[in-house]
Formats: C-alpha cells, sequence, structure tokens
C-alpha cells in the first residue's frame, strides 16, 4: 500500500488502523535542536480525540452532540528522536494505542458496503479490507497526523509562524463574527459562540433523527514569510490543497475569495499593493488568500475547506453486498454527528506539516 507518507524535507509517515493495536507516525527530518513540548502535543491530541463528554478551558464537563461516546485516550507515546527535551534531528517516532475498539458493532455488515464509505473502493483495489470502522481509511488515521503535525508546529513557532482554524459554517449555521479566543470555548470549535450555540441546537436535532450534518472549516496562517512555495508542480497552495484533500471527510477547498472569483472582475479582485515598512509591501485586500504563483508574499494565506457529512447514520440505507447482491444496511456502533469540530486540528496539523516543509526547502532556494 503506497501513499502513506507526504513531504519531501520534512516528511511524515503514518501508520495503522482504527481497531488494530495502534497508529502512530514517523516525522523525518525535523531539524536537531527544535524544543519538544509533551504537554502541547497530548494538548492537540485531546483537542481532535473522540468522547462525548469533554471539558472546557475551565475544567466543566460539557456534552458534545457532534462527537462519537468513543472514548479513546490517545495518549501520545514518544518512542524516539527526542533527547532532553530537543529534538535531535534522527526520526521522531510516536505511537498512540487503541483502548475502546468495539470490532462487534460491525459483524453484522462485514459483507455489505457502507454507502458514503471507502469499502467498496478498497475492496476494489486490494481484494480485501478491514470491515472493522474501515481500518486505513478510518478518520481514526487523523489521530497520527495530529501528533505529526504538533511537531511541525513547535517548528513553526520558533519561525514565528503559527496557524489556526475554527468552524466557520455547519449544519447550514455560519457564523458572523470571529473572536479566536472563543474558538475552544463551545464545543464547536467556533470563533462565534451565538453561532456555535445554533450549530450546536441544529446537530442535536439530526442526532435524534439519526442523522448528520457537513460545514466549512476556515485556516489561517500567519507570519509565514514572503517566497514559500516551489513552483511549478508544487506550488504553496497545491501541495496544501493536496494535504487538506487527504483528509477523508475533505471535499473541497478554497482559497482567498475561492470561487467568488468567477463572478468577480480583475479590478475588484486584484490585491493592490502600497509601500509598508522595512521595504515590505502592503496588500489592500487578500482576495489571493496570500499566495501569489503558488509562493506565499508574506501576509496572511487563508483557506477553507468543504467537510462532507458524516456518512454513518443510523437509518436504513440501500447498498450491495460482495457479491454484488442488492440490500439494505443499517448502521450501528458509535459514530460522530458532524465532524468540524474534531477535524479543527486536523486541518491545523496538515497545514502545519506543509508549510514546515515548504520553510525547510525553501532554504535551498538560493545561495
Amino acid at each position: 500500500m503506497a501513499g502513506n507518507s507526504f513531504g519531501q524535507i520534512f516528511r511524515v509517515t503514518t501508520f495503522g488502523e482504527s481497531h488494530g493495536d495502534a497508529l502512530g507516525c514517523i516525522v523525518d527530518g525535523c531539524p536537531a535542536g527544535i524544543d519538544i513540548d509533551a504537554d502541547f502535543i497530548q494538548k492537540q491530541m485531546d483537542r481532535r480525540k473522540p468522547g462525548a463528554k469533554q471539558t472546557d478551558p475551565s475544567g466543566k464537563e460539557i456534552f458534545n452532540a457532534a462527537v462519537t461516546s468513543r472514548s479513546e485516550a490517545d495518549r501520545a507515546e514518544i518512542l524516539s528522536g527526542i533527547f532532553e527535551g530537543k529534538s535531535t534531528g534522527t526520526p521522531i517516532a510516536i505511537m498512540i494505542r487503541n483502548t475502546s475498539q468495539k470490532s462487534k458493532d460491525y459483524s453484522n455488515i462485514m459483507n455489505l458496503f457502507r454507502p458514503g464509505h471507502a469499502d467498496y473502493t478498497y475492496q476494489m483495489k486490494y481484494g480485501a479490507r478491514d470491515y472493522r470502522g474501515g481500518g486505513r481509511s478510518s478518520g481514526r488515521e487523523t489521530s497520527a497526523r495530529v501528533a505529526a503535525g504538533a511537531i511541525a508546529q513547535l517548528f513553526l513557532k520558533k519561525n514565528g509562524i503559527s496557524v489556526r482554524a475554527y468552524t466557520k459554517r455547519a449544519a447550514g449555521i455560519e457564523i458572523q463574527s470571529v473572536d479566536f479566543d472563543e474558538i475552544e470555548n463551545n464545543t464547536m470549535r467556533s470563533p462565534d459562540r451565538s453561532a456555535a450555540i445554533k450549530m450546536q441546537e441544529k446537530i442535536e436535532e439530526l442526532r435524534k433523527q439519526g442523522n448528520s450534518a457537513g460545514g466549512i472549516v476556515e485556516c489561517v496562517i500567519s507570519g509565514v514569510p514572503a517566497g514559500l512555495g516551489e513552483p511549478v508542480f508544487d506550488k504553496m497552495d497545491a501541495l496544501i490543497a493536496q494535504a487538506m484533500l487527504s483528509i477523508g471527510a475533505v471535499k473541497g477547498i478554497e482559497f482567498g475569495n475561492g470561487f467568488d472569483c468567477a463572478d468577480s472582475t480583475g479590478a475588484d479582485n486584484n490585491d493592490q499593493m502600497r509601500a509598508g515598512p522595512n521595504s515590505t509591501p502592503i496588500f489592500l485586500t487578500n482576495n489571493a488568500g496570500g499566495i501569489l504563483g503558488g509562493i506565499s508574499r508574506g501576509d496572511e494565506i487563508k483557506f477553507r475547506v468543504a467537510v462532507k457529512p458524516v456518512p454513518s447514520i443510523f437509518t436504513k440505507q440501500k447498498t450491495l453486498d460482495i457479491n454484488m447482491n442488492e440490500a439494505e444496511i443499517e448502521i450501528e456502533g458509535r459514530h460522530d454527528v458532524c465532524l468540524c469540530p474534531r477535524i479543527v486540528p486536523v486541518v491545523e496539523a496538515m497545514a502545519a506539516i506543509t508549510v514546515a516543509d515548504l520553510l525547510l526547502r525553501n532554504r535551498a532556494s538560493r545561495a
């Protein structure tokens, strides 16, 4: 099975399945001497981990109707590459053990293809598949990405770069304001508390109906210097798009003005420039999302991803079995209703990995 690694210099490989013994990642190419904060890595893991009972920053327990009741510790075990709190320059291996599998929840559908899942395509490609939660195609694989992304974020922090994502839209409810301090104070990881409450209410309705919802996650990358990106085929936006679309639930991406530019004019869509301090430009708008010609221009990079509704819904659906006979399927088990809150740290992780790799690659671009 190919395609398990991402990045050229800062290179991440993930392994493991949703109902196997463990998942994990190997980060190769992380420079030596980076302060590795194990508590920060675990905090990022906790933001992604399943469990409908969660705590807010004050420690108060809250119920999140959007996420699965499957409860995993998601403890990040650092196996190599770190000595006395710093990266050594050697491969960093991190393992996340599975502790709450209920494989029997899938025994009644082992010969059925779940609509909206990768069951059929995996069967066609490999002639076999792990029916227990999807195996390698499960969203649980993203736990390893978050661990690797935390390493990338620590490297970026040393270089003055930060990555922040949030739920912009979920279950048809869109934010009206952006307050970064609010993101971790509500179950939807939304920067708008009022919108978050409405999202949660709508998702609770869908949960009771056995249905699910999609949404939009927006990401802002700050502190990126001008010049990152490798034309022609490794443009910065192209690699970010690859990183995002490698997340199973993501079905679309747009940068800056995105698809709205199709109905715009050059006069409206161009980001005009003025002279700024220290011979750096000031862009009067950011319709390009901070990237021109596939190269960062030094201001904020902003993009949005479309997250599909969770395909595991608790209503009867039509499908086929492995012998291509028509059948009906009713999915059981513990599943998310809306992925947006848990996919926020995954988006941040993949963005950080991409930028870290491009930052290291850029150091070889001129004498």
